[in-house]
């Protein structure tokens, strides 16, 4: 079995269609969801699908040492960032080397790095008057966003688009790619 351990700071709509795509599968589980944020709504989503999370304050995230204990305590195989909104420590990084995962709501290398989330990333494709845009599955490393790409998917972006209309499609395609680009990654482990 192999044992996937999310990370959030949202909502956790993304976390929900990984751990539903995972629910009947006998050899890759989900085994828990870390946050940074105590009042994320991924808690509640987690506790309806019983999926357990655990909340670690700001100072245990920088210092990572314990995250990274948890982590192997919890026999960690791989690590998916799922709207996880702080950096990724060292010390992860190095326990962790190519098995954590994130997902980006742009064409990286475009829009990309510190400050460039969520809504942030839809007002600035649309005022670049970008005409697509998309989503991005990468290795993490110790550069924000940089990490070597493992899979991108795009979308128009229409003439009359919001910020909401643009994150609409853009969800659409994190829900429908994710889980399964994970299931091939895990998979892919020794």
């Amino acid at each position: 079995m192999k044992n996937i351990v999310i990370f959030a700071s949202g909502d956790g709509s993304n976390a929900e269609a990984i751990v539903k795509h995972f629910a009947a599968n006998d050899s890759i589980k989900v085994k828990c969801v870390l946050t940074n944020r105590i009042n994320a709504g991924v808690h509640q989503r987690m506790e309806s699908l019983g999926i357990p999370t655990y909340n670690f304050p700001k100072e245990v995230w920088c210092d990572a040492n314990e995250i990274v204990r948890f982590l192997q305590k919890e026999n960690t195989d791989f690590i998916v960032l799922a709207g996880f909104l702080a950096k990724i420590e060292i010390p992860i990084i190095k326990a962790f080397t190519g098995r954590i995962i994130n997902i980006h709501p742009s064409l990286l290398p475009k829009y990309g790095g510190k400050g460039m989330w969520g809504h942030h990333i839809h007002e600035a494709v649309i005022a670049a008057r970008e005409t697509q845009s998309g989503i991005t599955i990468h290795y993490i490393d110790e550069d924000i966003d940089k990490g070597e790409i493992i899979f991108q998917a795009s979308c128009e972006v229409l003439p009359d688009d919001t910020p909401d209309s643009l994150a609409e499609r853009i969800h659409a395609l994190e829900h429908r790619h994710f889980p399964s680009v994970v299931e091939k990654l895990v998979n892919g482990l020794d």
